[in-house]
């Protein structure tokens, strides 16, 4: 835990013991993104109605943090909650650091690689009832998962529940500042059926800051990096959360 912060350290409970029963047809358990994980490479992509892709980099999530990720890890402060922790690069980092740190996916193939890696998390969505909520001192949003539930005032309402009050949230956004996008997306790789559809978001700096304002949270920081893209605004930010956040 930070000395600035003395919360009761948030349960654990046991590695990969579900929240939830989720249904079968949950987006990402579909075979493309489960095979990507296994294979650790891509092409992988998020896929529009009207057949527009976005590439996901799977061959990133599944190496060891890069300089960016390192960044993030050692802004957060006290016990971390990753939400949408994808193969555990993340969560294992900070256990392997000695901190307390858990994993949250949707994906039962992400999961059991995060458990592989030595990182410790569940299969659940953050809008399930969590182990530790209203006492996490930091939680993740990172590799575009501000877009998870494709409503991001309702993502930033559940995270200041999640969170111990004024808790950080480090978030990723988008390279272009002006995306501010409400989508239905499925996971497809390059042959075979794509996923379930479900609703996402992108957004960069100015449209999260924007709705983290409406939702009372402050902005603490903000900062950028270009090792990823090919722009030179690859973005994240900081947010306390509300001093009224947590659990009640």
């Amino acid at each position: 835990m930070s000395g600035a912060r003395a919360t009761a350290t948030p349960p654990l409970g046991p590695q990969r013991t579900p929240a939830r029963p989720l249904p079968a047809a949950d987006p990402w358990s579909a075979d493309p993104y489960a095979d990507a994980l296994h294979a650790g490479r891509g092409p992988l992509f998020l896929r529009r109605a009207d057949g527009w892709l976005l590439p996901l980099d799977v061959e990133r999530w599944c190496a060891e943090p890069d300089p960016a990720d390192l960044e993030v890890l050692g802004r957060c402060e006290g016990a971390v909650l990753d939400v949408g922790c994808g193969p555990g690069r993340l969560v294992a980092a900070l256990g392997a650091q000695g901190r307390l740190a858990l994993g949250i996916d949707v994906s039962e193939a992400a999961v059991a690689h995060t458990v592989r890696r030595g990182g410790r998390a569940l299969r659940a969505s953050v809008f399930d009832p969590l182990p530790g909520t209203g006492r996490w001192d930091t939680a993740l949003l990172m590799d575009g998962n501000v877009g998870i539930g494709g409503d991001p005032a309702a993502l930033l309402h559940r995270m200041a529940r999640v969170l111990t009050a004024g808790g950080l949230l480090l978030a990723e956004t988008v390279p272009y500042p002006d995306v501010d996008e409400r989508l239905t997306v499925r996971v497809t790789g390059p042959h075979g059926t794509p996923g379930a559809p479900f609703p996402w978001a992108r957004l960069g700096t100015p449209a999260l800051l924007r709705c983290a304002r409406a939702c009372g949270w402050r902005e603490e920081a903000r900062w950028s990096t270009d090792d990823r893209w090919s722009t030179d605004d690859r973005a994240f930010v900081a947010l306390r959360a509300p001093a009224t956040s947590g659990a009640g």
